[in-house]
């Protein structure tokens, strides 16, 4: 299996699993690989960084698990928990009807695709990583 990163026409990058070069290149000439966002048949592979396998992988995980911690706390410090009310209260900000202040909250995958579509700019958090993987 290779594995490539896609971009659409429309920019949106996807991942994409295929048997070979071969494959995709066949795929992508009868235009039966479609973007997951738009439905752009246009698609083609993007750029991507190769694979280098590294000693001291389980040193490196879990200085990415400290760094997700780190930027976690970050964020949970400094901004306000709106919880189930995130979607509402961010238009609010946007539209100028509610107090310019960082929040932070909960929304459905449908509620954050709405406000990204509207153009009112939102960043998920991660969770917190399992200490066991």
């Amino acid at each position: 299996m290779i594995h490539y990163m896609l971009v659409c026409d429309d920019g949106h990058h996807f991942d994409g699993w295929f048997r070979d070069s071969a494959s995709f290149e066949s795929q992508c000439a009868q235009r039966q690989i479609a973007c997951p966002f738009c439905a752009s048949a246009g698609v083609s592979r993007g750029v991507m960084a190769p694979h280098v396998a590294r000693s001291g992988h389980a040193d490196d995980a879990e200085r990415l698990r400290s760094m997700i911690r780190d930027l976690r706390e970050k964020v949970v410090a400094g901004a306000e928990d709106v919880g189930e009310r995130f979607p509402e209260e961010a238009r609010a900000i946007e539209e100028g009807d509610a107090e310019r202040r960082p929040i932070r909250g909960r929304a459905t995958f449908e509620e954050a695709k709405a406000l990204l579509e509207d153009g009112i700019e939102i960043l998920p958090v991660p969770g917190l990583p399992n200490d066991g993987n």
